[in-house]
């Protein structure tokens, strides 16, 4: 609907039903056979499969006399190739659930297993414009399970599925409702087999979530649709999300640097997954922005940098990825809306901030946690130079999603000093 100005004057804001606590990994049996299931396919990754987590979730499904079976072949990085292989794995079975266990890669992948084994084509087909070719979903799928094992994504919140495209070099997206899970069943104690590094990026991933979100466009100061039914699923900050956001900011300032520290520190734990959870709530609705868009060629384009606590291959971890152009972009944000970022600056940091601190307040948070819990310093460490930058702001350009909830106007110039300052 729109205002006498035109803009927007409604937004819309939805999550999946939640089941979160200590221990609630055990329910998921009862949870297969509430969703009507007779055969449940388990996605994993090789990782979380040897912490045990996944044939538990198989022998609790199972116990409640539902049949299941586990596929352990989901990639660190979910790949077009990687998700074409799952889906190979998938159309051979007859499940009518899917549950997928591990880290946003895995309840990706397990999206678009459900999307591809319920419609023709390809996932290219689906993936957002200009990339791909902008499908939206129109049949039915089936139900979705989500169980991470990382307090990062936000994944089992959202409507979103992300995959690094190889032939491409460069990572998109597909969004729809339709894709956002059935179920979430978030249990702590899943977490504390994560090693110090992958707990800092996947850290730094939820604190990205709940500022982007926090500082994109308010939804009332977009377009209108002409059509109410074509409203996106990234609607800008909206007073219910903005909710979500500030607690995940608190929690992650209170509590990463102790979780990256310890990783058996319980009530960490226990902190940092309530934070993704608030952060996925929050921007599955309201919508990420410029540092998730360039965070996208960060990895897609990545040659040989090898992330530690990570399985051996050429990756930027999403979390890295993202936070490495951060502090430069809410530098270059801060015009847009001073007071919110001062506020997310007094959130993270437990200090009072007034616009005496100016722009460099956010900024200069951001750097002393990201050195506390050890991230890398800048592109280079990933390594990139001056001569990639052109690659990264034409992958940048590409990422129409983040891109229509940036709170300020970005060109190709300003693309361009963000990276560049962020080497």
């Amino acid at each position: 609907m729109a205002s006498e100005t035109g803009n927007e004057s409604v937004f819309t804001w939805a999550a999946p039903p939640i089941k979160f606590g200590l221990g609630a990994l055990d329910e998921i049996g009862a949870e297969a056979v509430a969703q009507g299931a007779a055969r449940c396919l388990v996605l994993t990754d090789p990782r979380v499969r040897e912490t045990g987590t996944a044939d538990r979730v198989r022998d609790s499904i199972t116990a409640a006399g539902v049949k299941a079976e586990v596929y352990d072949g989901v990639a660190t990085e979910p790949t077009d190739e990687s998700i074409e292989a799952a889906v190979e794995f998938a159309q051979d079975r007859e499940s009518d659930c899917f549950v997928a266990v591990g880290g946003g890669s895995v309840i990706d992948t397990a999206k678009a297993v459900n999307l591809l084994t319920s419609h023709p084509g390809t996932l290219l087909d689906f993936v957002t414009p200009p990339i791909g070719g902008g499908k939206a979903p129109w049949l039915p799928l089936k139900p979705l399970i989500a169980v991470p094992t990382t307090a990062g994504t936000g994944s089992e919140s959202t409507t979103i599925c992300v995959v690094d495209l190889l032939r491409l070099h460069l990572k998109a997206g597909v969004s729809h409702p339709s894709l956002r899970p059935s179920l979430a069943v978030i249990d702590p104690l899943t977490t504390v087999t994560m090693p110090p590094a992958v707990t800092a990026a996947s850290g730094m991933d939820v604190l990205s979530h709940a500022l982007e979100s926090y500082t994109s466009v308010p939804f009332d100061a977009k377009p209108a649709p002409e059509d109410p039914r074509s409203r996106p699923a990234f609607c800008g900050s909206n007073p219910i999300s903005d909710v979500w956001c500030e607690m995940a900011l608190g929690l992650v300032g209170k509590y990463l640097r102790r979780a990256v520290l310890n990783g058996r520190d319980i009530e960490a734990r226990y902190q940092l997954a309530l934070a993704s959870t608030y952060a996925g709530t929050g921007f599955g609705n309201a919508g990420t922005h410029l540092p998730h868009a360039n965070a996208y060629p960060v990895a897609g384009a990545v040659r040989d940098y090898q992330a530690r606590d990570y399985p051996p291959m050429p990756m930027v971890p999403h979390g890295q990825a993202v936070s490495s152009t951060a502090a430069a972009v809410f530098r270059w944000t801060y015009p847009a809306d001073p007071g919110r970022h001062l506020r997310a600056a007094e959130l993270l940091s437990g200090r009072t901030f007034t616009t005496t601190d100016g722009r460099d307040a956010l900024p200069d948070v951001l750097a002393e946690l990201m050195r506390d819990i050890a991230m890398p310093a800048g592109l280079r460490s990933f390594g990139y130079t001056v001569d990639d930058i052109d690659q990264l702001v034409e992958g940048t350009l590409k990422q129409t999603r983040q891109l229509a909830v940036v709170p300020r106007p970005v060109t190709r110039d300003d693309l361009d000093e963000i990276f560049t300052a962020s080497l």
